[in-house]
């Protein structure tokens, strides 16, 4: 996979990843396929000030299987699920950087992509059986592995955080809303991955720096979908902030805050005959 393609790829996964739709208590189709496009902008990574603009086409896939699932919530299986608990083997993912277009990074090597993967426990804190609307504790836990030709161990990933899905949101009637935050936790490893500069890198601009792990700063995200008939609509912005992460110390990192985001839009051209269990 070339670092182009393996962008597109990665950059596409972060927009899935972005989108928490409301369960739907109606009947459903098992699977839907569709095509669209999907506009990004996201920056090399969590405390660069440098972004990118992706333009890429958006294949639309959902299958509403009971043990596995693939949906704007990424694809995922179910590995144990009650009235209260849900466990799920999640996926996640990060853009690769060439050191030589980032101004920090130059000299260093570039960062190749990574996939991260793992076990996710969701607890159902409250569902209104009136409007849809839910309140649910996720705690996804990601190992993440470089995507290149000799795979690669970076490190570990923890994202606890509340998430909050609205289902026709009063004045935005047909609108499924997703809102969730928490904060970020990431081990020693992950953290020289991205933030670390060895002394053969360092120059007197870029001190020398060993990154530590530990708390990553919060992350917020606001999603929104629609479905007109055939078509899907949506969109999300993300907002995080660094203040006290523990490796805001680090040269690589310009950028305390910032914000995110993307919209995109499909045509569902087929579906299944055969209909999906309902919701929990």
């Amino acid at each position: 996979m070339t670092a182009r393609t393996a962008r597109r790829v990665l950059a596409l996964a972060a927009f899935a990843g972005s989108f928490s739709p409301a369960a739907q208590a109606r009947e459903e189709p098992l699977w839907e396929a569709g095509f669209g496009g999907v506009a990004l902008e996201l920056p090399d990574y969590r405390g660069s000030s440098r972004s990118r603009t992706y333009a890429l086409p958006l294949p639309f896939f959902v299958y509403r299987g009971e043990v596995f699932k693939a949906d704007r919530e990424g694809v995922r299986g179910i590995l144990f699920d009650s009235e209260r608990v849900e466990l799920q083997l999640s996926v996640g993912a990060s853009l690769p950087v060439d050191s030589d277009r980032s101004p920090l990074r130059e000299g260093m090597e570039s960062l190749s992509p990574a996939v991260e993967i793992g076990p996710s426990l969701e607890v159902h804190l409250w569902k209104s059986r009136a409007s849809g609307a839910k309140v649910d504790l996720r705690l996804p836990l990601r190992a993440a592995l470089t995507v290149e030709s000799h795979p690669k161990y970076i490190g570990v990933q923890f994202f606890p955080h509340l998430n909050v899905d609205l289902e026709d949101v009063p004045g935005l009637k047909g609108w499924n809303v997703g809102m969730l935050a928490g904060p970020v936790f990431t081990d020693r490893r992950y953290n020289d991955y991205f933030y670390s500069v060895g002394e053969g890198e360092a120059t007197a601009s870029r001190p020398a720096y060993a990154a530590k792990g530990g708390y990553g700063g919060m992350q917020f995200i606001l999603g929104a979908s629609r479905r007109i008939e055939q078509w899907w609509l949506g969109a999300y912005v993300r907002y995080d902030t660094l203040r006290g992460a523990a490796f805001e110390p680090s040269p690589l990192v310009d950028s305390r805050r910032y914000v995110a985001g993307g919209i995109g839009l499909s045509w569902v051209f087929a579906q299944s005959g055969r209909k999906a269990a309902p919701a929990r």
